[in-house]
C-alpha cells in the first residue's frame, strides 16, 4: 500500500487530450528567464536608425557613392551629417497650390510656370473657368478632373478653391537691389514695401494686393522670421502676386541701408511714430515703406535705420491696425500725394 507521501501533489498534473502530463517539461523556461536582449536601434526596421540603415543599403545597392565622411552611427557605419533645416519662407523642394478662380486665372495670364491644373468634377462654368481652360489648353498644361473631396485634400481643407487649383513650382524670389535697378532704369519713382516680422500669409497677400493697386513696384520679405509666398498669400492677393514681384532679403537691415545709399527714403510704420501720416512731405520721392507686425511693431535695428517713423491717426478706442490695412492706408496716402504733386 502506497504511503500518502507518494501521492502526486495537487496541481502538478496537467490534463489534456493526450492525457495527464506531469510538469512543464521546460516549456515555461524562457518565460522564467526573461526576454531576450533588446536589438540595437539600427537592427529594428521601424526605428529611425533602422530606416536610415535600410536607406543607406538601398543607396549603395543602386550604385550610389558617398562623398565625404560624416559622424559614425551606432553600428559603426559612416553617415552624412543631417543638413540644417531651411528656415527660409519657402523650402526650395516644395510645390505650391494656387486656389480660387481669380488667383488661378491671374497666375495663368502671367505665364508663371505651371505643373498641373486640377478641376472639380461637374464644375459650374463661368467666363473665368472658360478662360482658365483655354489658357491651360493652349499652353499644354496637364488638366486633371478630380472629385471634390480629393480637391479639398489637395488644396487644403481650410482653402476655398471654387473648384479649381493650380500646382506651381516654388516661388522664385527676386533680389531687392535688382528690382530697384529695374525701376530706376525705367525712369519711375521707386515705391516698395518691406515686411518686418510679419508671419501671417493673409497680411502678405493683402499687402501685395495694395502694392499693385496703388502703383507700388514690389514687396520685400526677410529670409528669416517672416512669411513667404504661400498658397494663402496667393489667395488673399486675388492674383496680384502674379503681377507684383516679391524679393527676399538675406538681412533686412542691410537691405534698408543699401536702399538708403541709393537715395531711397525709408519710412517706418509704428503706432508710436514721431510723424502723422497726413504730414508726410517726401512721398513724391523714392520711398521704401517698412511695415512691422501688429503685436511687436518694428524691431529695434529696423527702427534705428528708418529715416522717419510715422503713425496713422486712429481713434483712442482702437489699439492698432492690422498690418495689411496699415500698409494699404499708407500706400493710398503716398499715391494721393504723388498724384497731387504731378498736377502742380
Amino acid at each position: 500500500m502506497k504511503s500518502p507521501g507518494n501521492k502526486p501533489r495537487a496541481g502538478a498534473v496537467r490534463k489534456s487530450r493526450k492525457g495527464p502530463q506531469v510538469g512543464s517539461g521546460g516549456q515555461g523556461r524562457q518565460a522564467l528567464e526573461g526576454k531576450k536582449p533588446t536589438p540595437k536601434a539600427v537592427d529594428r526596421p521601424y526605428h529611425p536608425a533602422g530606416k536610415r540603415k535600410a536607406a543607406a543599403e538601398r543607396f549603395e545597392a543602386a550604385g550610389g557613392k558617398r562623398t565625404g565622411k560624416g559622424p559614425e552611427s551606432s553600428d559603426g557605419r559612416s553617415r552624412q551629417a543631417r543638413p540644417t533645416k531651411d528656415r527660409s519662407p519657402k523650402s526650395a523642394d516644395e510645390s505650391e497650390m494656387v486656389t480660387g478662380r481669380n488667383s488661378v486665372l491671374e497666375a495663368l495670364r502671367a505665364k508663371i510656370p505651371v505643373t498641373t491644373l486640377y478641376m472639380a468634377a461637374r464644375i459650374e462654368f463661368d467666363d473665368r473657368v472658360k478662360e482658365i481652360l483655354s489658357i491651360a489648353t493652349g499652353r499644354g498644361v496637364p488638366i486633371l478632373e478630380v472629385m471634390r473631396p480629393e480637391l479639398d485634400r489637395l488644396a487644403g481643407f481650410d482653402s476655398v478653391h471654387q473648384g479649381v487649383a493650380l500646382k506651381v513650382p516654388p516661388y522664385e524670389y527676386a533680389h531687392p537691389m535688382e528690382l530697384l535697378d529695374k525701376v530706376i532704369s525705367r525712369g519711375q519713382v521707386p515705391l516698395f514695401v518691406a515686411l518686418d516680422g510679419i508671419t501671417d500669409p493673409r497680411n502678405l497677400g493683402a499687402i501685395i494686393r495694395s502694392v499693385a493697386a496703388f502703383g507700388g513696384h514690389g514687396v520685400i520679405v526677410p529670409q528669416r522670421r517672416s512669411v513667404g509666398l504661400t498658397a494663402s498669400a496667393w489667395k488673399t492677393s486675388a492674383g496680384a502676386a502674379a503681377r507684383t514681384p516679391v524679393a527676399m532679403a538675406g538681412n533686412l537691415t542691410q537691405t534698408i541701408k543699401a536702399f538708403k545709399d541709393r537715395g531711397v527714403f525709408v519710412l517706418g510704420l509704428d503706432g508710436g511714430g514721431d510723424t502723422m501720416l497726413p504730414d508726410l512731405q517726401l512721398a513724391k520721392e523714392p520711398v521704401l515703406v517698412v511695415v512691422g507686425s501688429e503685436g511687436k511693431g518694428l524691431s529695434r535695428l529696423v527702427t534705428e535705420n528708418c529715416d522717419a517713423v510715422v503713425s496713422i491717426p486712429i481713434s483712442a478706442s482702437t489699439e492698432s491696425l492690422n498690418a495689411g490695412i496699415a500698409a494699404s492706408v499708407t500706400l493710398y496716402e503716398i499715391s494721393r500725394l504723388r498724384a497731387a504733386a504731378k498736377k502742380k
